[in-house]
């Protein structure tokens, strides 16, 4: 159970973003590509999970001292050093020789994933700022490379919403580790030091608002609508709107933001809403013909 813990199988579902580009291009049902994304997010499942085994590895010390991480599998000491450095080259070589067999350049996005996640490990997670783009930039790679597993092209504005929604979480998940730190009196993380929790508040707001009027202007666009012969994408912006005021709620009323993940899995009221958007999206996208 430990070995299964290391490999942290909760993240893998952040590996999914490889099917957006099949959703907004209308082939959700094409099952030839759904395989194809499918496999290539298996790749991204092994290699992800070789950088979390290294950035464990390194993090060990540190994760001692922090109330929740401190039960990971080599903070805790219930897998040694030497397993998790075995299992880290296995599955690393496992995700890119499968990656390379399905598809040159998907197999370089997901080669340059893995250096600059372990740029990440390796010192860039202590510089404020740029450790949340990097976050960020990793689900915009994922969704260039579903695109290009799926030979569909990815518009600049698809994108940018999902690196703005993953930057909008990542800030929510630091503003938690600062609080954390703050009522521990102890600096987990190095980082820790170029945040404060005002600092953090302006980037979430400001983050916020960029997401929901982005979001309208993608919605809207020339291109959207020439390509899917419909204005009517604007409506599912409701959505959109309620999953980031209660993700805002989360984090300022209940205090609670330490994993995006978790709150995917755990909160009712997100999970209604995203099920209702993609709901709503199908309709739109799919059925053409209902009026509205």
């Amino acid at each position: 159970m430990a070995y299964i813990k290391l490999l942290r199988p909760k993240d893998w579902a952040k590996n999914l973003f490889l099917f957006v580009p099949l959703f907004f291009a209308g082939d959700l049902f094409d099952w030839s590509k759904i395989l194809l994304v499918a496999v290539g997010v298996f790749c991204f499942c092994c290699v992800a999970s070789s950088i979390y085994i290294i950035n464990d590895y390194r993090d060990r010390e540190d994760d001692r001292k922090h109330p929740v991480k401190k039960f990971r599998p080599l903070a805790s000491g219930v897998v040694s050093p030497a397993i998790a450095l075995v299992m880290f080259a296995v599955l690393l070589l496992a995700g890119l020789a499968l990656a390379f067999y399905l598809d040159i350049p998907f197999a370089f996005l997901l080669a340059a994933y893995f250096v600059m996640n372990m740029g990440y490990s390796f010192g860039l997670k202590n510089v404020s700022i740029l450790d949340i783009f990097i976050v960020a930039i990793g689900f915009a790679i994922r969704v260039k490379a579903g695109g290009v597993l799926a030979d569909v092209d990815v518009t600049t504005w698809l994108n940018m919403m999902v690196f703005l929604l993953a930057l909008f979480m990542a800030i929510g998940k630091r503003r938690d580790d600062v609080l954390l730190s703050e009522s521990s009196g102890m600096h987990m993380r190095k980082v820790m030091k170029g945040y404060t929790v005002e600092f953090l508040n302006s980037l979430l707001a400001l983050v916020s608002g960029i997401i929901i009027v982005a979001y309208f202007m993608y919605t809207l666009s020339d291109r959207m609508i020439a390509k899917h012969q419909t204005a009517r994408l604007f409506y599912t912006g409701v959505f959109v709107m309620a999953g980031i005021m209660r993700y805002l709620q989360i984090i300022f009323v209940q205090k609670d933001a330490g994993s995006p993940t978790k709150i995917l899995f755990k909160d009712r009221f997100i999970q209604i809403v995203i099920i209702l958007w993609i709901i709503s999206f199908y309709f739109i996208l799919y059925i053409k013909h209902i009026e509205l």
